[in-house]
């Protein structure tokens, strides 16, 4: 945790995981507490990162390059920092993210296949060198989190139309970030919620009362 700063912590993990759900018991805890925080969402956030994150998810760009993707997704993320995250952590709240830069590496390099080295620098220029100060990686086999998805949507979005293979990707990803990174926290999200979730209050108590 950067002194004289807000905590800044992402949730990481393919969709289905459960970060919305634990997101939502951290926001309690937060609120109970009268701690203040913002909870933010990527691609999104802003104006401009809405209408970003339509084009993204529309299915009827299924023939978006992954370098488009990529550019978009970042675009996105410049303009969330710029606008949200960096003001709000100046003025010392606690930022909640569902999903950063984490999630550009997993997606568009391990499972795109784009240079992790090209994505390193991209995501340096859209968040001005911010980082995480904690991030929790909902970890969940791509089988079962599909069957939550597909339990609670009737339509799918572009990237969850991907199907099992890509999502696998992804999660491969995931994990091979989550090795020998002291600011990742492993979850195993298919654990039941309030044990994945005594696990995160502890780890953010724990950087909360540093």
């Amino acid at each position: 945790m950067v002194e004289g700063r807000g905590l800044f912590i992402t949730f990481e993990g393919i969709d289905g995981s459960g970060k919305t759900t634990q997101i939502r018991k951290l926001r309690q805890m937060l609120e109970s507490e009268s701690i203040p925080f913002e909870v933010i969402r990527e691609p999104g956030g802003t104006m401009i990162g809405e209408k970003i994150r339509s084009i993204l998810l529309d299915k009827e760009h299924s023939n978006m390059s992954p370098e488009t993707e990529l550019l978009l997704y970042e675009a996105a993320r410049a303009q969330i920092v710029f606008e949200r995250i960096l003001p709000a952590l100046s003025a010392g709240k606690t930022v909640i993210c569902d999903r950063f830069y984490d999630s550009t590496v997993a997606y568009q390099g391990y499972a795109r296949g784009l240079s992790l080295e090209a994505i390193d620098l991209v995501n340096k220029i859209a968040t001005s060198g911010l980082e995480p100060d904690l991030t929790f990686l909902m970890d969940m086999s791509a089988l079962d989190a599909a069957s939550r998805v597909d339990g609670r949507k009737k339509d799918s979005d572009r990237l969850e139309s991907e199907g099992l293979i890509f999502m696998e990707k992804v999660r491969v990803g995931y994990l091979a970030l989550s090795k020998n990174n002291n600011r990742m926290i492993y979850l195993n999200a298919a654990a039941p919620i309030n044990e994945v979730w005594q696990q995160i209050e502890k780890k953010v108590r724990e950087v909360l009362n540093k």
